[in-house]
Order: C-alpha cells, then sequence, then structure tokens
C-alpha cells in the first residue's frame, strides 16, 4: 500500500529507522486507522517463541517523534488476538508525543499453544490520535446523574 503524502494539513510522523530495512509503519489500506508495526530482531536474533501466558517485549527497530497534541496509541492486531490469543497486556498502550526511545510492543500469549513471533511479523497497529488536556479542579461534590455510582457491569444484562 502506497502511504499517503505529507500535505499542509496534515500532522507528520516522523520515524527514524535505527537499522537499514527496519519497516516504517504502513496503513494496509486506503481506510485502515493504525499502521501495522512489525517486529525487528537484531544481534542473530531472528524470532521470538511465547509460550502460553509468556510476555516478551517485541523490538520494531524504529523511534518516533508524535507530533505535539497527538498520541500514538498501540493497539493488537486483530487477526493474531483471535486466531492465536497474542495481544497486548496493556491496550491500548500510549506513546507520548515526548517519548524518543525505542517502539517496544508487549506481546502476551493468552493462547494454548507457543507462538512464534518471527523478524518482519506484523505484530500490531498503531493509530494516531488527538491529545486533549483538562484542568484539574478541586470540588467538594459532584453533580448527579441517572447512573450513580453504579460500576463494572451495571449497564449492561439485568437477570
Amino acid at each position: 500500500m502506497t502511504q499517503p503524502a505529507a500535505n499542509d494539513n496534515q500532522p507528520v510522523l516522523r520515524v527514524l529507522q535505527l537499522h537499514e530495512g527496519a519497516p516504517l509503519p504502513a496503513y494496509q489500506t486506503s481506510g485502515a486507522a493504525g499502521m501495522d508495526l512489525a517486529a525487528y530482531f537484531v544481534g542473530g536474533i531472528t524470532q521470538v517463541v511465547l509460550k502460553p501466558g509468556d510476555i516478551s517485549l517485541v523490538t520494531t527497530g524504529i523511534k518516533i517523534a508524535v507530533p505535539v497534541g497527538f498520541e500514538a496509541q498501540i493497539r493488537p492486531r486483530s487477526g493474531l488476538a483471535a486466531k492465536h490469543g497474542v495481544t497486548l497486556p496493556n491496550s491500548p498502550g500510549t506513546i507520548d508525543c515526548d517519548y524518543r526511545g525505542e517502539v517496544l510492543v508487549p506481546l502476551i500469549n493468552l493462547g494454548r499453544e507457543a507462538f512464534t513471533v518471527t523478524h518482519g511479523m506484523r505484530i500490531a497497529q498503531m493509530v494516531i490520535s488527538p491529545v486533549v488536556r483538562v484542568a484539574v479542579l478541586p470540588v467538594t461534590c459532584l453533580d448527579e446523574t441517572a447512573r450513580g455510582v453504579g460500576g463494572f457491569g451495571s449497564t449492561g444484562i439485568k437477570t
């Protein structure tokens, strides 16, 4: 898929490839909200095996500069999650606009069988989203709502 060219009104994600050949984040279709991130291993490593229950921090070989006022949300790839139980333990993860380290993707295998992450495999997706910062105002009470203090499951199926 050809990446869209930047225009004057479009935020730009700057990407530093730490190694020649490290894959750039890429949209796979014209309607994709997220760009795929790929595993990139160095030092003779060609794969990482995730046994059931294992968590591994997978390298991508890139650093990014997220535009000010935005965040990069790192999310699971639906196919890996649905077919193999491989997902992110902190989904979505956030990369702030002031982080300049390598993009690392924590993967967890919630499946029943070992899963092999190979060099170049698309392992997660990255969505660039606007961030709104709010002022924090301490108060002595909050307004009442119909839901009130109803927490987890309070708006779900009633038995």
